[in-house]
């Protein structure tokens, strides 16, 4: 797994704020996505936690959760079948 969940929470926070619920979703996310192996198909390079850093800043605005949604979004645009990675509901 190239994702590291506890450290990636901690660049969620420092990077995008957010509520702890919302990055949680976040990352659980990101691991899904990471251990399904659609992304590294798709782009053929691993899901990181630096990739995951760096796409979710590309983003206009918005908490970790809208930036997610905001890059599944372009990735369900490009590639299609990202929608079960979508975000659409946390505890706040």
């Amino acid at each position: 797994m190239f994702i590291d969940p506890d450290r990636l929470e901690t660049r969620l926070r420092e990077e995008f704020d957010g509520t702890s619920g919302e990055r949680r979703v976040v990352v659980r996310q990101a691991v899904d996505l990471a251990d399904s192996g659609q992304y590294r198909e798709d782009t053929g390079g691993p899901l990181t936690n630096d990739v995951v850093v760096a796409e979710l800043a590309d983003a206009p605005d918005g908490t970790p959760a809208d930036r997610w949604n905001w890059w599944i979004g372009s990735l369900e645009i490009a590639f299609g079948d990202y929608g079960t990675f979508r975000i659409d509901r946390y505890r706040a």
